[in-house]
């Protein structure tokens, strides 16, 4: 007989206080999380709704490649499944150095790349290697999560608000007023949450100022300001935009560039785990024993699988070529067709996505009046009035740390049907048709 244990855990209260450390009581969960998590619930109520939240892939609509499908059987019928080293194996690290190489004309040497169970991993070695409690780390707003790794790190989070008319992502003017005290700049290019890119001046400007510091710091003695930079999404960059780094574009920025990255976005491949971080080599020296203590590895199938496809070219354009335009297509649909509402004097606008599987569109209806006399006062109004009315999902640029209640948002399109959309949109276009 079984023994049932659900008294033991009733009338805890005291021993809840006394066993969770402060960290743990402070630590948030992520609002990005939280959303989508509701709106999954919903779904399994029977609820029919249109889902733009969940920065994710549905295998109906986006399936891996056929080539990345074929190694990884092949590698689990030889029978490779056993532990992989805490760096990652060999020929993935060697792949990536190739593909780097190759493909964004960078030529890192040996010992430069850590492999992890997806880009987390790497962001926090990154953060837990580079920052001390009470450093300050300094990241644009509207941004994915840096917040909870510079809290995990005791760290003082100082988020920067962006403008739409930069594409929401940070100028050197902005980031100015923090580079003699930050210990590192977290920057994503091209952005989650916004789907846009940086302009080659822009992110120079960025570089140069970086540069011009650590010069300065090291004169002195000081530590040095590292960067943070997420390019997760750079082969999702679309036609008539291109992808920049700070390595790229000033060569004395790899002393202070740690890049991370994945198979998980450009190769619609979440749920494989693949990811790794590419630092200057005495940085990785000290993610690797990390790394190694977490047991944040990637599976060695999908690492002996992702090694393979990386060396295969014409491989990756057969795979990458067609979902990158589908992508933007679906992107470019659904931003024309906000834009006809605004056209038609519709409270609704959006920005052109540069890359990724987001779209940013701001529903400026903040003070206007509801059918019912309520009056929309917040983002959380906002998205509930069109998760209730409009049966549709997304998420406000609130969750991702914006301070202030603006109408801004983020649409995913990776994981909801192409009929699906045509009707959200009509629902859209009949809920702002009702405000006064």
């Amino acid at each position: 007989m079984s023994t049932d244990l659900s008294p033991q855990f009733q009338h805890c209260d005291d021993l809840i206080e006394r066993a969770v450390n402060d960290r743990a009581r402070g630590l948030e969960g992520s609002e990005i999380l939280r959303i989508a998590g509701e709106v999954a619930a919903m779904r399994r109520r029977g609820v029919a709704l249109a889902d733009f939240t969940f920065g994710d892939f549905a295998p109906r609509c986006f399936s891996i490649p056929t080539a990345l499908r074929d190694r990884l059987k092949a590698v689990l019928d030889e029978g490779r499944t056993n532990y992989p080293p805490a760096v990652g194996i060999s020929e993935l690290r060697e792949a990536i150095l190739t593909c780097y190489s190759r493909d964004l004309g960078l030529d890192y040497p040996e010992g430069s790349v850590q492999i992890g169970s997806g880009a987390r991993p790497q962001i926090f070695a990154a953060f837990a290697t580079i920052v001390a409690p009470g450093d300050i780390v300094v990241y644009p707003v509207p941004n994915w999560n840096n917040q909870y790794y510079a809290y995990l790190n005791r760290a003082r989070a100082v988020a920067v608000p962006t403008r739409p008319e930069n594409g929401f992502l940070p100028t050197a003017e902005e980031l100015a007023p923090h580079l003699k005290v930050a210990r590192l700049f977290c920057l994503c290019s091209p952005s989650n949450p916004t789907g846009t890119v940086f302009g080659r001046e822009q992110l120079t400007a960025i570089c140069e100022a970086v540069v011009d510091e650590n010069r300065r710091r090291r004169a002195v003695g000081d530590r040095p300001l590292m960067v943070l930079y997420d390019q997760v999404y750079w082969q999702l960059v679309f036609a008539g935009s291109e992808h920049l780094t700070p390595v790229g574009l000033v060569p004395e920025m790899a002393r202070y560039t740690l890049f991370v990255d994945a198979i998980s976005k450009g190769w619609a491949a979440t749920g494989l785990r693949v990811g790794w971080g590419v630092f200057p080599p005495w940085i990785r020296e000290r993610t690797k024993p990390l790394i190694g203590h977490m047991g944040a590895w990637a599976p060695r199938p999908a690492q002996h699988a992702t090694a393979s496809l990386l060396l295969d070219q014409d491989a990756i354009r057969d795979f990458v070529v067609p979902f990158r335009t589908t992508v933007a297509e679906r992107l470019r649909r659904i931003r024309n067709a906000f834009l006809d509402m605004k056209a038609e004097g519709l409270p609704v606008d959006s920005l052109k996505s540069q890359g990724t599987i987001y779209l940013t569109v701001r529903f400026d209806i903040l003070g206007r009046k509801l059918p019912d006399g309520r009056t929309v006062t917040t983002d959380e109004d906002i998205r509930r009035l069109l998760l209730e009315d409009a049966a549709v999902a997304f998420l406000p640029f609130t969750a991702f740390g914006l301070p202030h209640d603006t109408g801004w948002a983020r649409l995913s399109v990776g994981a909801i049907d192409d009929d699906e959309i045509d009707r959200a949109l009509e629902r859209i276009r009949t809920v702002l048709g009702r405000l006064d």
